[in-house]
């Protein structure tokens, strides 16, 4: 783990996306970060150690989705698919797809393995399954404004997490779509998936991949913008977090009773196109049940984190 110094920076940006503002201020104490992502082999250790199934390894229980197809409760999760060609990005169904047998072992569902990919992110997780792994490690999950704080390495106010050029020099300083989504990637990261931490420079902290490979789960719960910067600096929101289920619950759509936290960070799927939010105070919301092929999560420690795991794990029947 790295130590992130305590600093008063400027959460948020309103150059971009109308859910990362307003900017405000914000201090945050000193924390550690892991380096990079869980990775595959991390996680493996996890699931050995402890027998723990993750939530794609387990049927839905028809009570949480009254109006599903029933031949669609079974353990899997939601995969990617490049399309044949254009397709309206309105409609996220036309490359999201449920993939029943899909999990952390199968990415891409049955057939498919991370045989090769000890060493990139973990996926498929939800996020219990990110809160389990953390607290068997004795540690957490970051906060946003943790998470943030991180991912700018220093540069308070920068747009991405190098600078404010999303390419310096023609460089491609993260693992993001090249091209048009969903149907054409250049692979001008040269990954057309996750990449293995550590592929690209780190930031200014000697953090990896706060920027594209997978979306990171933080402990927050969604609401739609920030509060408005404090009126006085004595009055500047101290280690902030929201613990409000309620807030982040969207009446009217599909889910309306599931809570949502906060991703960041950006994912292999982020174009710039189309999703510009491979950057420090980009920000999206995800049901607490999801897992994907581009969600994964680190795990932070503060000074007063405990030091052992705080739960003991048992096995989980199907």
């Amino acid at each position: 783990m790295t130590l992130v110094p305590g600093a008063t920076f400027r959460m948020g940006d309103e150059r971009f996306y109308p859910e990362e503002g307003p900017v405000h201020a914000v201090a945050v104490d000193g924390f550690w970060i892991d380096e990079h992502p869980v990775t595959t082999a991390e996680f493996a250790r996890f699931v050995d150690a402890t027998g723990y199934v993750t939530a794609a390894e387990i049927a839905p229980d028809p009570a949480q989705y009254p109006d599903a197809d029933p031949d669609l409760l079974v353990p899997g999760s939601v995969v990617f698919q490049k399309t044949a060609g254009p397709v309206d990005v309105r409609d996220v169904t036309n490359w999201w797809l449920w993939a029943p047998g899909a999990s952390w072992r199968h990415p891409e569902g049955p057939g498919s393995n991370v045989a090769e990919r000890e060493q990139h992110p973990v996926v498929h997780v939800a996020y219990a399954d990110a809160e389990a792994y953390a607290s068997w490690a004795g540690k957490v999950l970051p906060t946003e404004a943790e998470w943030e704080l991180a991912a700018r390495g220093g540069l308070d106010g920068a747009a991405f997490a190098w600078g404010d050029e999303m390419a310096p020099g023609g460089r491609t300083m993260a693992n993001y779509w090249q091209g048009e989504f969903p149907w054409q990637n250049v692979l001008g990261d040269g990954h057309e998936r996750t990449s293995p931490v550590g592929a690209f420079r780190p930031n200014g902290h000697g953090l990896y991949d706060m920027a594209g490979n997978v979306w990171e789960w933080t402990s927050d719960y969604f609401r739609h913008e920030h509060p408005v910067d404090a009126a006085k600096p004595c009055c500047v929101p101290h280690n902030p977090r929201v613990d409000d289920a309620a807030q982040s619950l969207v009446a009217g759509e599909p889910g309306a009773h599931i809570s949502r936290r906060v991703i960041k960070g950006g994912s292999y799927l982020c174009a710039p196109s189309y999703c510009l939010r491979f950057r420090p105070a980009a920000r999206q919301s995800e049901t607490v049940d999801t897992s994907t092929g581009h969600i994964g999560f680190r795990c932070a420690r503060r000074p007063s984190t405990p030091q052992k795991p705080l739960v003991t794990h048992q096995r989980k029947e199907h």
